[in-house]
């Protein structure tokens, strides 16, 4: 489970920090709205953990935006006591809890987990990347100017892309999805497949990596 904390009190980020990795999660550290935004943009978090007042960009800016670009990923707003109005404002525009500092270490890892169980349960039905909704049930791809027409080898391939959330599949695995597990078609396909995916996403904000010996990663890129 990876969070990403979005801080800028570097004292209270290091205690969250230590403390979420004493707990086994993966921890990325950001202390400004703007870095946050590139980063959220490109990469995965299973959690967002966001303070409201930032520098850069503030807290409520970033979760407006996260929101109208389709991004379901849960966010736990940080705010002051005195920030009442913040706090209802950040929950309708899509928060899913927040803490009043100062809070209990103890309480935001049990925040952090309730978060986690309820994500595991609720099956996804999209992902949304770049300028693209990619809907898993029925599968199709969606751009701005309405649906890709994505041959449906070329349409399993970039779905199982988009599900690894960042992280490197292989030619194999591609083929799986693609044919079916155990199927004899040579692997060099999936180079062309994913040729033709590039193409289709060409002007979308959404790129396909090559790691050479290890697979294939899609990433969002900024716009």
């Amino acid at each position: 489970m990876r969070v990403v904390v979005v801080e800028d009190n570097l004292s209270l980020q290091k205690g969250i920090a230590y403390r979420l990795r004493d707990e086994g999660f993966g921890v990325d550290l950001i202390a400004d709205g703007s870095s946050a935004d590139d980063f959220l943009r490109q990469e995965s978090a299973d959690i967002i953990v966001l303070d409201i007042n930032l520098p850069g960009r503030s807290g409520l800016e970033l979760l407006a935006d996260l929101r109208a670009r389709g991004d379901p990923r849960p966010v736990i707003l940080l705010t002051a006591r005195a920030e009442t109005a913040d706090r209802v404002r950040g929950l309708d525009s899509g928060a899913d809890d927040y803490l009043v500092k100062p809070f209990e270490m103890d309480e935001l890892v049990a925040r952090i987990r309730a978060l986690a169980r309820r994500r595991l349960r609720e099956p996804r039905r999209s992902l949304t990347l770049g300028t693209l909704t990619i809907e898993l049930s029925p599968p199709r791809v969606v751009g701005p100017d309405g649906p890709l027409d994505i041959p449906r080898r070329e349409l399993s391939m970039l779905i199982a892309l988009a599900e690894a959330g960042g992280m490197p599949v292989s030619k194999e695995q591609l083929l799986d999805r693609a044919y079916g597990v155990g199927s004899a078609t040579d692997e060099r396909v999936v180079e062309v497949y994913v040729s033709r995916l590039r193409k289709r996403l060409a002007g979308h904000a959404v790129q396909i990596r090559v790691q050479r010996g290890i697979g294939y990663t899609l990433i969002e890129r900024s716009r």
